[in-house]
């Protein structure tokens, strides 16, 4: 097989995951009696209101961040606060401003440069789904009996202490699994794929792909989808190794959760909180020292091509883990430190909505509170900190398309080196509590007298006798010594 395509335009990107309900309220959205108030607790069931009129109407707060894509999980109509138990695949719900509001969204985005992905929950659908109604109402004189599992008679939908009588996601009543090798199906979710990419969407990520054990559905899923757009992005949900999708026939890239592991070790380390992990698929994660680290992100890298590793969508976190922040037991150096290496290494940056002015919130539903818009509620410093990053990472071509190789790994000091061209840039990241003083070696291709600009604060290190000698970096700080030769 030929080496796996991935879309360009992704390398460029610092993508921001928004939960709709969640992010931004907007008076042109007609509102329900029944909301809870913006900003009270999270809980399961409950909506406080948020909208996509809310987000096109915040694009300048995400251009200033520094954001130019946006991942949605799910805007199609759902009868829950989550949306990822679809009702209806063609229309956005009504609640956060129906297909209009996506409109005016995406038309907003584009003019500003800003793509915006869609979450696609293919495996398994609601019961307000109408194929899955019609079963219930119709039991086997259905037309739609062939689009599910059924194993008996009744069917027992609202009951979950009693056998629900056909597959369902995780054994939960309310979501009914697809018969993915029915052909009506299959037709169906690929028919839903490509419309919303003629309407103008950049890409799907896919809720639970590897439930879907069918890789020519996905082989299909991929070519009616480039078909309609050459570009479009497609990120799958896994958890670990990715490998089996990522050979450039069914997705382009995964949500990285393999990095988000690693960064959990090493950022936060023993100060991890781990009663908030324990419910997550990474409540595995140890604390690591600079070498561990580095041996995660190298095992990592080797995972995939680099056309894939150069697009693989890297998170601190979302909505489906506590915040970050949260994890570290609300130490902000943790998420700044993070963040710093997540904007300068290779792959496509997602900052979880919020978690650049530090919100706080343990497993779901508590990491999915309504965005403070009250700025004295921000962590000002930690915000104006990521803005500095993401413009970082725009500024400098070798932080989204050089080469990556790890120059240091000692004690809490990891250092790595990125290059494009004549570039060079040098990033060194303390996770430890007192200074430490290093002396880096660089390729030979460097040359010696080479000035290295620090690019987060002031002042230059010459290169001498190959190495970079006596860099001080602080405390849970880091550095970013570009070399200025090449100007």
């Amino acid at each position: 097989m030929s080496e796996p395509q991935t879309p360009d335009w992704v390398r460029d990107a610092v993508f921001y995951q928004i939960f709709p309900d969640r992010f931004a309220r907007s008076d042109r959205v007609p509102k329900a009696a029944g909301l809870q108030p913006w900003g009270a607790t999270p809980t399961i069931h409950g909506y406080q209101g948020g909208d996509l009129l809310g987000v096109s109407e915040r694009l300048d707060y995400l251009e200033d961040l520094g954001v130019n894509a946006i991942y949605f999980t799910p805007v199609f109509q759902s009868a829950s606060n989550h949306r990822y138990h679809t009702h209806d695949y063609s229309k956005v719900d009504p609640m956060l401003g129906g297909n209009a509001a996506l409109r005016e969204l995406l038309d907003r985005a584009h003019e500003r440069g800003i793509r915006v992905v869609l979450d696609g929950v293919f495996n398994h659908c609601s019961r307000g789904f109408f194929p899955f109604h019609d079963l219930l109402e119709n039991g086997q004189e259905s037309a739609y009996i062939d689009w599910f599992h059924v194993e008996d008679f009744p069917l027992t939908a609202y009951h979950p202490d009693q056998p629900a009588n056909y597959a369902c996601w995780w054994g939960l009543h309310a979501l009914p699994k697809f018969r993915i090798e029915t052909p009506a199906v299959r037709e169906f979710l690929w028919g839903v794929a490509r419309s919303w990419i003629d309407f103008g969407i950049d890409g799907w990520r896919l809720d639970v792909p590897q439930e879907i054990d069918d890789d020519s559905f996905w082989r299909e899923f991929r070519r009616r989808v480039k078909q309609g757009n050459p570009d479009a992005y497609i990120v799958g949900e896994i958890w670990g190794d990715g490998s089996r999708w990522l050979k450039g026939d069914m997705f382009d890239a995964v949500m990285n959760y393999i990095f988000t592991r690693a960064c959990i070790t090493f950022f936060i380390g023993k100060s991890l909180q781990r009663r908030h992990l324990e419910p997550e698929p990474l409540r595995d994660a140890q604390p690591a020292d600079a070498r561990e680290f580095a041996a995660q992100i190298d095992r990592m890298r080797g995972l995939y091509h680099p056309n894939v590793n150069a697009v693989l969508m890297n998170l601190l976190g979302s909505h489906d883990t506590a915040r970050f922040r949260t994890l570290a037991g609300g130490d902000t150096s943790a998420v700044r430190l993070a963040s710093l290496f997540q904007m300068t290494f290779p792959g496509a940056p997602c900052i979880y909505y919020g978690d650049e002015i530090g919100m706080e919130g343990g497993h779901e539903p508590a990491s999915r509170g309504a965005f403070p818009w009250d700025e004295s509620r921000w962590d000002l410093s930690l915000r104006d900190d990521i803005r500095r990053f993401t413009r970082l990472r725009h500024d400098e071509p070798a932080l989204r398309r050089g080469s990556f190789e790890t120059i240091f790994a000692e004690g809490s000091v990891f250092g790595f080196l990125r290059r494009l061209g004549d570039d060079a840039i040098v990033v060194l990241l303390n996770a430890g509590q007192d200074e430490r003083i290093v002396t880096v070696a660089l390729p030979k291709e460097i040359a010696d007298g080479t000035m290295f600009a620090d690019r987060l604060e002031s002042g230059a290190i010459r290169l001498e006798s190959g190495a970079l000698r006596s860099v001080r970096v602080g405390p849970r700080s880091g550095r970013v010594l570009a070399a200025e030769a090449r100007r």
